[in-house]
């Protein structure tokens, strides 16, 4: 049995597999439409998710499975006390696969040690969101054709972003990858990437400020919302809220086949005048994470269906 706590869960040669499979149910569908007949997802959301939860629904729901879960801490036992270990030990007696969302880190990890059934950990905290990591991949291959020689650039809120720190570990294993890292001084990725994931396998990087300045070089900018709920005072929060708004102006410094991607939710961070460009790619990014948590599924299971 296999559980997915991080994108390193699979090597890269069983990630190409799974965008394949991805790929393959984007185009044939109604091939897959039956095969999770019987099969139940259970989605544990101890905090609030729009895209996630109904993504891994739709997903379970496109195989022909059913789903059932709760989605908020205070529609759940936990409200009443019940550990994570507890409700895992429960939900395996009532499903086939989990889904677990959990504001503090290592939960998930937690639940996957107890389970009897395997454990996708939809995000936990401001650690890891494995499972947009692979939505993120999905859709620079699909629309880029490669994983490796290109130039990201990460915007907003690296410290705390999730998503950001998932897709810096996934992508340092395919070669000739360069990170251009935007931020204000308060929201810089943490140390553990900069030190430990980004200079010891000697990727490399630069850190700067202006979005102005990055945007030129980029193939993809990856843009990111400043969090309210990672900071611990409002006064913070309001201050860095707008400090990058990429709008149509800004996109114009832009190589012509650039993408722009974004996890969302969106605030303020993407004018909506952006959304007509075609390089805009955030909301096909959000119909690729539906296909990667379909095929996930699939892998997790152990339901082959085979690829035409």
């Amino acid at each position: 049995m296999r559980h997915l706590m991080s994108p390193l869960d699979f090597t890269v040669e069983e990630l190409q597999e799974l965008l394949l499979l991805a790929q393959d149910i984007e185009k044939h569908p109604d091939k897959y439409a039956h095969a999770c007949e019987g099969k139940k997802l259970a989605t544990c959301f101890y905090e609030p998710s729009t895209r996630t939860r109904l993504s891994f629904e739709a997903a379970m729901l496109n195989l022909g499975g059913n789903v059932l879960g709760f989605h908020s801490a205070n529609s759940s036992s936990a409200a009443k006390g019940e550990s994570v270990s507890d409700t895992i030990r429960v939900i395996s007696c009532y499903a086939d696969i989990c889904a677990i969302r959990h504001p503090k880190e290592g939960a998930a990890l937690v639940a996957s040690q107890k389970s009897k059934i395997p454990v996708i950990n939809a995000g936990d905290g401001g650690h890891q969101h494995p499972t947009q990591t692979l939505t993120d991949l999905l859709t620079i291959y699909s629309l880029k054709g490669r994983l490796d020689n290109m130039t990201i650039g990460l915007c907003g809120d690296l410290k705390f972003g999730r998503t950001v720190h998932s897709l810096i570990n996934a992508l340092i294993r395919y070669p000739n990858v360069k990170f251009v890292l935007i931020s204000p001084e308060e929201l810089r990725i943490p140390s553990y990437i900069r030190e430990d994931v980004l200079e010891a396998n000697n990727i490399e990087f630069v850190e700067l400020e202006r979005i102005e300045e990055a945007i030129p070089q980029l193939d993809i900018l990856y843009m990111t919302r400043v969090q309210r709920e990672r900071f611990f005072n409002e006064e913070d929060y309001v201050r860095l809220k707008d400090f990058y708004v990429l709008n149509q102006e800004k996109l114009n410094r832009a190589k012509p086949d650039m993408m722009v991607l974004h996890p969302l939710p969106r605030v303020n961070e993407i004018s909506v005048e952006v959304d007509d460009d075609p390089r805009a790619a955030y909301f096909k990014q959000a119909q690729y994470g539906v296909y990667v948590r379909m095929a996930l599924i699939l892998t997790l299971l152990g339901i082959d269906v085979e690829k035409e």
